[in-house]
């Protein structure tokens, strides 16, 4: 292949990316610049109104934040989501793509749609009506628990409980999607390795172990930092169940972030949140990366 074959078609590749490339590098990366510095000023709104009120203060707002005790509550209870609910998460759409996969299972397409239906379902319209199923007088929930004698439980007006609560809420809102990317996965699994691992006598929990788990480690990987990604940044849910509340139990770094920026109008600090923020985000999938090459799924 001459050289001249070789810039015409690297030109050509560059022409039919150039829309894509031009799309990311207006809405992606110079927002984030953007974003980045003015996370070093005192971006508030007086600035807003006049740019003449903007002044660069370099770390100083990195240096509240690692100092207000409000963003190490909101940071906590973030992380509080992210150990709790990512395996939740992924086991809960991980049995689930198991059960609609079954050759056994009866009225497949009926069941597909039910475990999908909550995660395109409008969340305002479900954290309403999972708020009355709460409820602490009228709620589902607690006339369930009176009928076996346990009392009524405040769930979303107790610190105790709400995060539990809203995690509850999350993981059944979100399940679908990953239970949508198992199932693709598990329908690629070669049938002969399963029927070989069963002529050998092994099992149904052998199977899974020994044969289905190592085929879809990668799936695995892809789904935990995809919802590592979600509960680091979790906003609607409390802003719409609980608003933060009770005691601030329930407020997450986005929703720290939001407060900031739109509520305090300290849009330098809002920005610095949403960089610590990405910061998190991208060292703990490192860290899944690291763990998936040692332990050979990727």
């Amino acid at each position: 292949m001459s050289l001249t074959h070789i810039r015409a078609e690297a030109r050509a590749g560059w022409i039919m990316t150039a829309p894509a490339l031009t799309a990311i590098g207006l809405f992606f990366l110079l927002p984030t610049l953007a974003s980045l510095l003015l996370s070093f000023t005192d971006f508030d709104i007086y600035a807003l109104a006049n740019l003449n009120n903007l002044r660069f203060i370099g770390f100083d707002n990195y240096q509240r934040l690692v100092t207000n005790p409000m963003f190490w509550q909101a940071m906590g209870n973030t992380m509080w989501f992210v150990v709790f609910g990512v395996p939740m998460v992924v086991v809960a759409s991980l049995a689930a793509a198991l059960l609609i996969n079954a050759k056994t299972l009866r009225w497949r397409a009926v069941w597909r749609v039910a475990l999908f239906a909550p995660f395109v379902t409008t969340l305002v319209a479900t954290a309403v009506v999972w708020n009355y199923l709460l409820h602490t007088r009228y709620g589902l929930i607690n006339y369930a628990l009176g009928l076996i004698g346990v009392a009524p439980v405040d769930w979303l007006g107790n610190p105790s409980t709400a995060l539990p609560a809203i995690l509850l809420f999350v993981a059944w809102k979100s399940f679908g999607y990953n239970m949508i990317i198992f199932l693709a996965a598990l329908q690629a699994v070669p049938r002969d390795l399963e029927d070989a691992a069963r002529v050998d006598g092994a099992g149904a929990w052998m199977r899974f172990r020994h044969v289905t788990l190592p085929a879809i480690a990668p799936t695995v990987l892809l789904v935990a930092i995809l919802t590592v990604a979600g509960m680091f940044q979790l906003f609607a849910e409390p802003y719409v169940m609980t608003q933060g509340g009770p005691a601030r139990s329930t407020v997450t770094v986005l929703y720290f972030m939001f407060e900031e920026g739109f509520k305090w109008w300290n849009l330098g600090s809002g920005a610095a949140v949403a960089f610590i923020l990405f910061l998190c985000i991208l060292v703990v999938t490192l860290i899944q990366l690291k763990v998936a090459r040692r332990v050979g799924a990727i």
